[in-house]
């Protein structure tokens, strides 16, 4: 039995937690805040309750696993899921709207063809073909192994490029492209590049740098479905955690972690804040990049010819939240979630990736209406959620002028999900995106390597890398794989290839 230790209580770090103290191991997590999950937080105010982070689940299979794995309860017993349909609803500039339904690929080329004219589906369909192609050539490397040490390999683009016609009707090879030049080229109709694009921002990429490969993003949620946990995404964390503390594992809250021990070359524990020692044969933290970098002799624990250890190239967005809450039931037939498209897609990337400014005057918007009585003090009022991806403050965060001006073009935008909202309104709380609040996204192959993730090995012995920020990237369903890998490594040894 070791002795390990976490920094960090986010739900990558719960998830390999839990899977360690099952094998019997002695796991002990030292949380800088005063509660867990990281991300997945929580504002409640008068009975109004709402998600502060990701607001629905995808590949719930990953923590399916882990419950299977550190106890005789599966998921379902502790947690209720249920799949969102339709998956989403869409109103674009022009007007036109069209709902998707959940998991189910005919049902989406119809809803399509229906909405936006013949033919729109079945591009779309084509599209997220090839996506699964790319979808089937990486998900073990990105999502099921430890990071390869040839990583490199992974910097090719595994999406399959429409072949391009050239001189004299002589095909071209498939040529390497961003997602957004992919988009213009198989999608044409702009309604359908907006779909796209709006699954690469809402993880925090630029369509236009971002490899063709992101095509996997809308292929996982059409393919595996979109799930909404019964008290929203906040009951995920409750259960990670009401796991781990069954299993055994220790949580020390408001203890902050100043340095990591290394002794005889390797990580030998943890010291924090208030100078109390834990020793451990391993330490893994959940942590950015930067902070690691912080808490270790010599700066960054990885090679120069790791993984790339910093975020991807470009500004890191973030995530402006604003909780509304309303006066009137929820109408029956509601759209769970609705995303209200910009009318200026140039002006709105220039703002969230151009470094810095003014936010979009009129940004995409994500309307989030759960059916779910824990939002809500009762059934006569109901609770909305309104997202939208921003540019990462600075250090002294939003300006509170900002803020408040950005929540109102933000609710101004709402309207067309939620007719009447400004008469049902009873208060209004801006949650502004704070630095340490930014949007790592998953691992993608392509782009030579620069949109993978840290490796969950590092250079010093006996010291791993969890969650959003290290391999294989963020989201929910992508930090339960990085605990699943980090447990294995340190159960099976770092030879440990990945799942068999």
């Amino acid at each position: 039995m070791a002795r390990i230790a976490v920094i960090g209580a986010g739900a990558g770090a719960m998830a390999a937690a839990a899977r360690l103290a099952v094998a019997g191991h002695r796991v002990v997590v030292c949380e800088r805040e005063t509660t867990y999950g990281g991300a997945l937080g929580r504002f409640e105010r008068e009975g109004f309750g709402f998600d502060t982070g990701p607001a629905l689940l995808h590949l719930p299979a990953v923590y399916r696993d882990l419950f299977v794995k550190t106890g005789r309860e599966p998921l379902e017993s502790v947690l209720t899921l249920t799949q969102v349909d339709p998956a989403s609803h869409h109103v674009f500039p022009d007007g036109t709207a069209v709902s998707l339904p959940n998991a189910s690929r005919g049902g989406v080329l119809t809803a399509l063809d229906g909405a936006l004219g013949a033919g729109a589906g079945e591009r779309w369909s084509a599209f997220l073909g090839r996506a699964r192609d790319a979808w089937d050539a990486t998900r073990r490397p990105l999502l099921e192994e430890p990071l390869w040490a040839e990583w490199q390999v992974l910097g090719r683009d595994p999406y399959p490029a429409v072949r391009r016609r050239g001189l004299f009707g002589r095909g071209k090879g498939p040529t390497t492209a961003t997602l957004a030049e992919t988009a213009r080229r198989e999608l044409s109709d702009p309604r359908l590049i907006a779909l796209l694009e709006s699954h690469a921002m809402a993880y925090g990429f630029d369509p236009r740098a971002v490899p063709a490969s992101a095509a996997v993003l809308p292929y996982m949620e059409q393919t595996f479905g979109t799930w909404y946990p019964a008290g929203g995404m906040r009951a995920l964390a409750d259960a990670l955690h009401a796991r781990c503390v069954a299993r055994g594992v220790e949580f020390r809250f408001g203890a902050p972690v100043e340095r990591i021990v290394v002794a005889d070359g390797r990580a030998a524990g943890v010291v924090t804040a208030d100078g109390e020692v834990t020793e451990a044969e391993h330490v893994i933290a959940g942590v950015t990049p930067e902070a690691l970098a912080g808490l270790v002799p010599g700066g960054a624990p990885w090679e120069a010819s790791d993984a790339p250890a910093g975020p991807p190239p470009g500004p890191v967005p973030a995530r402006m939240t604003v909780a509304l809450a309303l006066r009137g039931a929820r109408p029956d037939g509601a759209a769970h979630r609705t995303v209200v498209h910009t009318d200026d897609r140039a002006a709105e990337l220039a703002a969230v990736f151009g470094g810095g400014g003014a936010p979009a005057a009129r940004p995409t918007v994500t309307v989030l209406r759960p059916d779910d009585p824990a939002t809500r003090p009762d059934d006569a009022h109901e609770a909305v959620t309104l997202t939208a991806t921003v540019a990462a403050p600075g250090p002294g965060g939003l300006a509170a002028a900002d803020a408040e001006a950005l929540a109102e073009r933000m609710t101004e935008r709402a309207e067309a999900a939620v007719p009447g909202l400004r008469e049902r309104l009873l208060w209004r709380e801006v949650l502004p995106p704070t630095a340490e609040a930014r949007l790592p996204g998953p691992a993608l192959a392509g782009g030579g390597g620069r949109f993978l993730r840290p490796a969950n090995r590092t250079r010093i012995p006996g010291l791993h890398a969890v969650g959003g920020w290290s391999h294989p990237g963020g989201g929910p369903a992508h930090a339960g794989m990085s605990g699943a890998i980090v447990a294995g490594l340190i159960v099976n040894g770092e030879d440990w290839h990945g799942s068999t």
